[in-house]
Order: C-alpha cells, then sequence, then structure tokens
C-alpha cells in the first residue's frame, strides 16, 4: 500500500481478510454461499481499506500474514458508472501494485469466457439492464421471448461470463457491493434491487455469486440490500466488520468541528450571511496559504465555498450571491465558479455564466472556488477542501444539508492540523433556518438520528463558534510544566520491534536528522544476531539441522490389499524449502534485516551459492530460537528509545506531517509509550448552549484558561454542571495560574491515557481537566476528571486512570478523579498509594470506590 493505514483500518483490513478466508473454505468445501459487510462512517476510507484487502488476497501480504488466493476475482457493483470510475482510481492510488490492466471497465464488447484471476472488474447498472450490449439475448426470465443471438460483438452474455467464472474450480468469485453512497435517484435504486437479487440468488439457471462482500455507510444499508436480494435466505452471513466512529474521529481523517451559523429567525435570503461566508472563505485561504508556507508543503491548501440550491433554484438570487462574494474576494471571475447540477450544461446566474464540472474532479482542480451544488452526492464525490457552505435550502431539508455536508468533513491533509482546531473545522452557514430547528442539524450530524448515523459523537458541533487563542494572560512559568507532561500512544496490533527500528532509521534518515541510520541500525541488529549466534551456539546448530531436514511419510498401497503402509524418511532441503524457512526470519526480524543479515553473513563467504545458501539457512534458525528473538526485540527497542532521546530537539523542529510520521513510529509497540504533548494553537468554542427549555442563551465565561478570546475568557458551554463546579473549587484554591479543559479525542493538545476495553481492545480516554497551581514557588500540574459512576466504561477508565498514576504519579500534584455518589461529590486521589491500590486490585462496580473509606469529599 502506498498509504500508510491508520490503527482501525489495520484492525478491519485484518478482520476482513480472516472473514474472507473462511468464506472461501466454506465455499470451496461446502459450497456454501455467504456473505460480509465493512460498514464504516463517513471519511474513514473504505476504498482504501479495500484496496488493501484486495492488493493482500491478489499478492500476499506479510504484514496480515495471508498467503495470495492465485484464483480471486473481484467484481465490483455499484449503482453509478462515475463512482465506479472514482473508485477505479482511488484503489489505483491506493496501492502499489495494481496497474490499469487490473482494474477493468466491463464496455461492450467484452467478449471474455471467464474473468480473470487477480483483476477487478466494474459493474454498474445500466450494464445489466434489458438493452445493454452486454447482456442481449440474455433470458431475463421463463416467460420473456429470447432476443436471437449473442450480445453485439460478443461470443457471450456477462451473464454466462459469470457463471462460467464461478464454475472453474480454480476461480473465486467475491461481489463487492457498494452501498456506501446511496443516493435519491430512486429508479435507479429501484434497477439496483433487481440486478442485486439476481447476482445474489441467480436466475435463469445461472447460479448465485458464492461470496458477497458488502461495503456500506451502515450495516442497515448492507442488511436491507441482502434481504432484497436474498430471497431463500439459505446464504450465510458473517459477522460485519464494523468500524467505531470515534476511532474515526480520533485519526484526524475527518474534521472535527463542524460550525453552524443560524439567524435568530428563519427569514427571506439575506446577501449579509453570504458575505460572511465569503469573509471566512478568505480567512481560511489566508490560514491555510500561511500554513503551507510555514510546513513547506507541496501543494497549498486552497479552500472551497459551496453554494448549496433549493430544487427550483433563483439564477438570480444566485447571481446577487455570487455579486456578493466577488466584493468580499475582488479576484473572483467566472472560471473560478462551477457547478455539479444534473443539467450538465452551462448556467446563466445574473451576469455569470458557469460551466459544469464532474463532482469528483472538484477536489483536483483548484481553481474552482465556489461550487454551486443541490445534492451532488449520488456519486459520492468527497471534496475535503470544501471549507464553507451556504444552504439556501430550506428548514424542512434537513437531510438534503447534512448529507452534503458530510461529503466536506475529510480533512485536506488526511491528518488532523496539531493544535490548530480553525484548520479541523467546517463552516456551515443556514439562512433559512432558525435556532429551533438548527437541533436537528446537530442530531444529525452527532448521529443520533438515522439518515446519518455512526458520524462519531466526538465531533463538535458549534451553532456560535468563535476562534480561541493563547491567552496572553497567563503566567509563562506554565507552558514550561506543560510541555513535559507525559501522555501516552496507542498500541498496535502485530508490531515488532525490529520493522519500529527500520521505519525510525529510514524516517531519520530521510529528514537529514541522522544520516546512514538504516546501515547503523543494519550494523547494529548485525551485531547483535552475532552475539546471540555465539552465546546459543549449541541450540543453533540444532535448528540448522532441522531447516536442512524435510521430513517426509511415504504411504504405500497395493491393489491385492487393503492395508497401507506408512515410511517415514528425511530428505535435505531444497531451496524452495530454505527460502519457506527464511519467510519466518523476515516476520521475526524485519524484512530489511533479515536480508540484510544474509548479505552481512554471505560476504564473509565470498557471496558464493553455497555461502550464500548457508547464509539463508543461518538466518532462518536464528529466527528459531525465541531467546534469540527475544535478544533482538529487547535491543530494538533500547536503540529506538536512544535514538528518539538522542534526536527529540531536531524531531521538535520538522514540519507537522514529519513530527506525526514520528509519533506513529513511537506507538509501533504492543504497549503504550510516552509520547510528546504539544502546545495548542487555536480553539473554536461555542458562545451558546441549550438550556432546558431547548432555548438558546449566552455561555457562561470563566477566565485563566490556557485559551481564551481577546477578553482572556473561556466559554463553560461544552461543559456540564459538575464540571462547572469542579472548574470554580479548582480555580479557587490558592496558587490557581491557569486550567486546560483537554479535547476528548488523540490530538497533538490533548493528554491521552491508553487502557484496555472490555474486549481486551487497546482505547484512549482524554481526563477532562488539567490544572495549574504554583505551590512552594513552583508551579504543578493536577489532572481532574469529573466522571460518571452509571457509565459502562466508568470502571475500566478508574484503574486506567490510577495505572497511568502508578507510573507518572511524581510528574503531577493531583490525579483525581470525581464523583457524585449521593449528596456530596466525593474524589479518589491517585496518587496516593492506598487509593491507586484499592482501585487496582479490588473489583466492584465504579460508585462502590467513591462510597469506600479510600474516597474523601471533594471540597475547596
Amino acid at each position: 500500500m502506498k498509504f500508510t493505514l491508520k490503527d482501525y483500518q489495520e484492525d478491519a483490513v485484518d478482520d476482513l481478510l480472516n472473514t474472507l478466508e473462511r468464506a472461501r473454505t466454506a465455499w470451496e468445501r461446502d459450497g456454501d454461499e455467504t456473505s460480509i459487510a465493512l460498514t464504516a462512517p463517513t471519511g474513514a476510507g473504505k476504498t482504501v481499506m479495500a484496496a488493501a484487502v484486495i492488493e493482500a488476497m491478489f499478492h500476499g501480504s506479510e504484514k496480515f500474514d495471508v498467503e495470495a488466493d492465485e484464483g480471486a476475482v473481484v467484481l465490483w457493483f455499484s449503482d453509478d458508472p462515475n463512482l465506479n470510475e472514482q473508485t477505479r482510481m482511488r484503489l489505483m492510488d491506493a496501492s502499489e501494485k495494481f496497474t490499469s490492466s487490473d482494474l477493468v471497465v466491463i464496455e461492450p464488447p467484452f467478449a471474455k469466457p471467464k474473468l480473470d484471476p487477480g483483476r477487478v472488474y466494474f459493474l454498474n447498472t445500466q450494464k445489466l439492464s434489458k438493452s445493454s450490449k452486454l447482456t442481449r439475448g440474455h433470458i431475463e426470465d421463463e416467460s420473456q421471448p429470447v432476443l436471437p443471438g449473442a450480445p453485439d460483438l460478443q461470443g457471450y452474455t456477462i451473464w454466462e461470463t459469470i457463471a462460467n467464472t464461478i464454475s472453474d474450480e480454480d476461480r473465486t468469485l467475491y461481489l463487492v457491493l457498494d452501498e456506501a453512497h446511496r443516493g435519491f435517484n430512486t429508479k435507479t435504486s429501484g434497477d439496483k434491487t433487481t440486478l442485486v437479487r439476481r447476482l445474489v440468488q441467480g436466475h435463469a439457471g445461472y447460479p448465485p455469486i458464492p461470496i458477497v462482500w458488502g461495503i456500506s455507510a451502515t450495516i442497515e444499508h448492507f442488511r436491507t440490500a441482502m434481504n432484497e436480494a436474498d430471497a431463500s435466505k439459505d446464504r450465510r452471513a458473517f459477522p460485519p466488520v464494523m468500524v467505531d466512529p470515534n476511532r474515526v474521529q480520533e485519526s484526524g481523517l475527518v474534521k472535527d468541528v463542524v460550525s453552524l451559523v443560524i439567524p435568530n429567525e428563519a427569514g427571506n435570503f439575506d446577501t449579509t450571511l453570504v458575505r460572511l461566508a465569503a469573509q471566512k472563505l478568505a480567512a481560511s485561504t489566508d490560514r491555510w496559504a500561511e500554513y503551507s508556507k510555514n510546513q513547506k508543503l507541496t501543494e497549498a491548501v486552497v479552500p472551497l465555498l459551496v453554494l448549496q440550491t433549493p430544487n427550483t433554484p433563483d439564477p438570480d438570487e444566485i447571481g446577487r450571491a455570487l455579486d456578493t462574494i466577488a466584493e468580499v474576494m475582488p479576484e473572483l471571475y467566472g472560471g473560478n465558479v462551477a457547478h455539479v447540477l444534473g443539467d450538465h450544461s452551462r448556467q446563466q446566474y445574473g451576469h455569470w455564466d458557469i460551466g459544469w464540472i464532474e463532482p469528483q474532479r472538484v477536489q483536483e482542480t483548484p481553481e474552482v472556488r465556489v461550487l454551486i451544488a443541490k445534492d451532488a452526492i449520488s456519486t459520492g464525490w468527497d471534496c475535503p477542501r470544501a471549507e464553507v457552505m451556504v444552504s439556501f435550502r430550506p428548514a424542512k431539508d434537513t437531510t438534503h444539508i447534512t448529507q452534503l455536508l458530510g461529503r466536506m468533513v475529510r480533512s485536506p491533509l488526511a491528518r488532523r492540523v496539531p493544535g490548530d482546531e480553525a484548520l479541523n473545522a467546517v463552516e456551515c452557514i443556514l439562512p433559512f433556518f432558525d435556532r429551533t430547528t438548527a437541533g436537528n442539524v446537530v442530531r444529525y450530524l452527532t448521529g443520533q438520528l438515522e439518515e446519518m448515523p455512526g458520524t462519531g459523537t466526538n465531533k463538535k458541533i458549534l451553532v456560535d463558534g468563535r476562534e480561541l487563542r493563547p491567552n496572553p494572560s497567563i503566567s509563562e512559568s506554565v507552558w514550561p510544566v506543560w510541555d513535559t507532561l507525559p501522555t501516552q500512544t496507542l498500541p498496535k496490533r502485530g508490531a515488532r520491534p525490529v520493522k519500529r527500528l527500520v521505519a525510525l532509521a529510514q524516517a531519520l534518515a530521510m529528514d537529514s536528522v541522522h544520516r546512514g541510520a538504516l546501515s547503523d541500525a543494519e550494523r547494529e541488529m548485525h551485531l547483535v544476531l552475532d552475539t546471540y549466534a555465539t552465546r546459543y551456539g549449541s541450540l543453533l546448530d540444532q535448528q540448522i539441522d532441522e531447516v536442512w531436514r524435510v521430513d517426509v511419510q511415504q504411504i504405500s498401497g497395493t491393489s491385492m490389499s487393503n492395508k497401507l503402509t506408512y515410511r517415514d524418511f528425511s530428505m535435505r532441503a531444497d531451496d524452495r524449502a530454505i527460502r519457506s524457512a527464511f519467510e519466518d526470519a523476515k516476520k521475526a526480524f524485519g524484512a530489511d534485516i533479515a536480508q540484510s543479515y544474509v548479505n552481512h553473513l554471505a560476504s564473509e563467504d565470498d557471496g558464493d551459492d553455497d555461502g550464500l545458501r548457508d547464509a539463508y539457512v543461518r538466518t532462518a534458525a536464528l529466527a528459531m530460537i525465541n531467546e534469540v528473538r527475544e535478544k533482538v526485540d529487547q535491543e530494538a527497542n533500547d536503540l529506538v528509545g536512544s535514538w528518539f532521546a538522542r534526536h527529540r530537539v531536531a524531531i521538535k523542529a520538522l514540519p507537522d506531517v514529519r513530527k506525526q510520521d514520528y509519533e506513529d513510529i513511537r506507538a509501533m509497540t504492543t504497549d503504550p509509550q510516552r509520547g510528546e504533548l504539544g502546545r495548542p494553537r487555536s480553539r473554536m468554542e461555542d458562545y451558546k448552549v441549550v438550556e432546558d427549555n431547548n432555548q438558546m442563551a449566552d455561555a457562561p465565561l470563566v477566565g485563566r484558561h490556557l485559551m481564551s478570546d481577546e477578553d482572556g475568557m473561556f466559554p463553560m458551554s461544552s461543559l456540564n454542571k459538575w464540571e462547572r463546579k469542579v472548574v470554580h473549587v479548582e480555580l479557587a484554591r490558592p496558587g490557581a495560574v491557569g486550567w486546560y479543559r483537554n479535547p476528548p479525542r488523540s490530538a497533538v493538545d490533548s493528554l491521552g491515557i491508553a487502557y484496555r476495553d472490555g474486549q481486551g481492545n487497546w482505547r484512549t480516554m482524554h481526563p477532562d481537566f488539567i490544572f495549574f497551581h504554583e505551590i512552594g514557588g513552583e508551579v504543578k500540574a493536577s489532572i481532574v476528571d469529573p466522571h460518571g459512576t452509571h457509565l459502562e466504561d466508568a470502571v475500566v477508565k478508574l484503574k486506567a486512570l490510577a495505572e497511568f498514576a502508578q507510573t507518572f504519579g511524581d510528574e503531577f500534584h493531583r490525579i483525581e478523579a470525581v464523583a457524585q455518589p449521593g449528596k456530596l461529590m466525593k474524589v479518589l486521589d491517585m496518587t496516593i498509594p492506598i487509593v491507586r491500590d484499592g482501585v487496582l486490585y479490588d473489583d466492584k462496580p465504579a460508585v462502590e470506590f467513591y462510597r469506600s473509606d479510600i474516597a474523601s469529599e471533594y471540597i475547596g
């Protein structure tokens, strides 16, 4: 893969490959037809995950420990040819192994008896219609007459080609049913239902496709499609692979903030809000230009403004909006505006003559600064650089607005901009909404309503969002303390220390931080392997004999007797057997180190064939010794730790995208690692709150937050009553000099604590607050985390906080969990050994810890 997969993507790909292997076994062994679904929210990278799965299926993967399926054929089916073409290009962009000839759009004439293995074929609804040249001559059902002859210029109908592929025992056909971008075209969707049924269930004597792999934004979409298609209910459904929306949000692939601008009362069209949108676009343009320059990005992000029209737009009204935008941005001209309406012809809006653009080309066409759209979602287009939207749709069109917003939530750099929420935000201006109706938009965007489920509960939705900057009134003595605070990385499944070392060496060399780092790493590992080869010499000799020896059992029988004769004997391994054994060494030591060690050994024997063969055998044998593998892992981890410490300052000076790579490398372990906490640069907060009567009110303000407005204040809109009380109590304590509302997601400016959830998976918790107090002339930090005892994960997170305190407690004044089990608020200070041990080693509900003797009353 060209892209480094995010943790949740790796997990999903691994689960998919395992399940697809089970499905293939069920088909080959028992003839069972099966289905599996991948469901993930908007922006999760479903196509990237699909590319990784298909690449591993076609070519095998050391990373996911799978062998190539040499007979695998993939048939990708969706509603729309444009979506198929977009998917085809994304697969090629994502995988370094796919060529254009591997990704085939089926077009007539298509005279093939069978689909070729190792290829992805794309089909859409129209290609399977009755009038298609691919199907003419095909029997639709028994009551219809058969059209004379085969399809034009073809020896086979597409149905015959598919059937022949299924019947070939050396091939396995996988149907990818792309349900991720279902649009509003009911006729197309209706046709698709009929055709999917024929593919899934078989018809007119043609067999069903054995394995159906659904890709969908929600499991309900795929289940509905399968229920409509599989009337017999004979197809076995494997458990779906479901991506947690919160993990997608934490990854930084989608924007963290959606800022809604809504008038107090819904009214007629008003160019005032369009002017505001233009001002936001201009400000965003300047901000991205500055960031791109500072970070030395090869391609600057060019923000886009989307004007969403009603179904029957008033051309003069759109023209006035474009005039208003041009007043704010005088450089704007007709070539900077385009539309993606269903009518592909040029449109006249006032004096603006506007051309059409394919939706999937908008992202790659930075000349387009303003885009006119209605829905533009049926083709599944994505435009991460779309940062501002003005919707002229009325309040009843909530679904249309949120669907289009779903196309805009992807981060333009496919990563979070560290510490800068303003560059991680999308602005949505709704002139025809009022504050009451806006609640529906918030509910949609947070996944509370059916039309947009699973969009991530950690997304910040603002109705009066304003930008905060570092508070100038905060004492300078706070920031050095901040810079030294510990945070934890999230471990990665299947991480190997030697691969981590090689990744670090390659990064250090690429950034000219440590020239020749890869050669140094190889030399260090060669020395380690040579040392332990000598130390465990007798064990090594035994394992070398094992590699050279291939045990064989011969079974003999005759037609004169029903008895079989068994004879065991050994043979000397040939080159293929030795290479097979060497594959295990590549998994243990990493491909780079294993191969370089072979070269190191072979060079000592002048590189002749026998010497090279012995080098492969010796390396494979070393990997079979558990003690050697453990020592190599330990030495690799030690070297990584040493290099991170030595080059800490140089790494901090690198651009954000490179620093993120080092944090990813730091996390390539099976245990949490101490990470670097970065300073916040910009924060977006809401200055309005929804009161109990569902009315909007001004958010209460408080001072001394590390991030503030121009008056040094911070709005407590995101804090509940408990949390506000904690803030007031802590700021009233003697020596209080500052506080920080910790963002509830993985970010460079968010302190994270790694823990295992109830299923044993690694997760990150983010304590609510960090307070700074001057104690004995020295500024010290405290973690205070108000947390409901009724929550399902309450005990797990209490224990995580205790474990964190066990490791890093000396670096904090207090590490406290606060709750209200009764009338009084109670606190557990994890820096106190008896409290920490009680939480760690006792097994009882969270509320009982707060009712026990180890808890104290939380008072100022």
